[in-house]
């Protein structure tokens, strides 16, 4: 961990929303990791919520009011609005939604003053948020991307099958319709997240940096008979991506590029949409899938799922891939460090 900041040791975990299973996973995962570890979880959130997840969970975790980095334990609450949430809200509830926006918010800003090593984002609903007024929210990506002042970011997917096998996967678009997707694929986009797939091999000390670049069109569209970005827009990305030196491959059709990856050819593979990389990410790490920023200033790392909110208040959530989030933050932040 980085030992430069009054931080030291410090891993953030904005819960997200309350009335999900954020609190939950989000405490389940930290007392597992912490069995391995030393760093000091910060808990960014509501306290008599998280007070009462761990009782309710029986984790009994030694959770303490946040008073300062040199506070001596290692579980700590810290809720920037002041503790103002009702006891009991219903599911969804726009209280919950734009706390969790402010959470989430005090959270990059200690990274930004390099207090913590790391954020860990709880999920929230961007419905929820949205009815609650964040008119402009399109995900926690996003915001981050815009409180950190940068739009040079890209989101990376990865996990394990049961076989240890990783697939990872770096998206040139993200949270939009299917029908915008083409009008937002630029060139410079697609380089960009080459690019960001490239650097992200270095942050995890991979020996190579193999990328592959799927098409957009089914078979990336046959010679041009089922579209042309993949000679208009994704293959000039990819040459230019050659250029820099990079070992990179595309346009590949998508039905075989996530089959070659998991088998060990490429270290990354680029896709083009949302649901072209989730579908077989989730198909290969369903519980133990982590979302990656790429390209902030600081680490931040969440699961992969949302809030769930049937499952919320039955102590029955799985909290692997929260836990995944956490160990491949503090991964990142030793790397970094080092």
């Amino acid at each position: 961990m980085n030992r430069s900041h009054k931080g030291t040791g410090w891993v953030g975990i904005p819960v997200g929303d309350v009335t999900g299973i954020g609190p939950e996973v989000a405490l389940k995962a930290a007392a597992m990791e912490a069995a391995q570890d030393a760093v000091k979880y910060l808990f960014i959130g509501d306290e008599t919520w998280l007070n009462r997840q761990n009782v309710r969970t029986g984790l009994k975790l030694p959770l303490q009011p946040f008073v300062g980095y040199a506070a001596e334990g290692r579980f700590f609450i810290h809720d920037p609005l002041g503790n103002t949430l009702p006891d009991q809200l219903t599911i969804a509830a726009p209280e919950a939604a734009l706390a969790a926006v402010e959470w989430l918010r005090d959270g990059a800003v200690r990274c930004l003053k390099g207090e913590l090593d790391a954020i860990v984002t709880a999920p929230v609903n961007k419905e929820s948020i949205i009815r609650a007024g964040h008119n402009g929210f399109v995900g926690q990506t996003e915001m981050l991307s815009q409180l950190a002042g940068t739009q040079k970011t890209a989101m990376m997917l990865l996990g394990q099958d049961e076989r240890r096998r990783w697939l990872r996967v770096a998206l040139a678009t993200v949270h939009m319709a299917l029908r915008c997707v083409p009008e937002n694929l630029t060139r410079e986009r697609v380089f960009l997240t080459i690019e960001r797939a490239v650097q992200s091999c270095s942050d995890l000390g991979l020996s190579q940096a193999r990328i592959a670049v799927a098409g957009l069109n089914p078979h990336a569209g046959e010679g041009g008979e089922f579209g042309d970005e993949e000679t208009t827009v994704i293959g000039p990305a990819v040459e230019d991506a050659r250029k820099r030196g990079w070992d990179v491959e595309g346009a590949l059709s998508g039905d075989t590029v996530f089959h070659h990856a998991l088998h060990g050819r490429y270290d990354v593979v680029v896709a083009m949409y949302h649901d072209q990389g989730l579908a077989p990410l989730k198909a290969v790490a369903f519980d133990t899938g982590v979302n990656w920023t790429l390209g902030l200033p600081f680490i931040r790392t969440s699961p992969d799922h949302g809030t769930a909110y049937n499952l919320a208040g039955h102590d029955k959530a799985n909290p692997s891939s929260m836990r995944a989030a956490i160990r491949l933050a503090k991964l990142l932040a030793a790397k970094k460090a080092n």
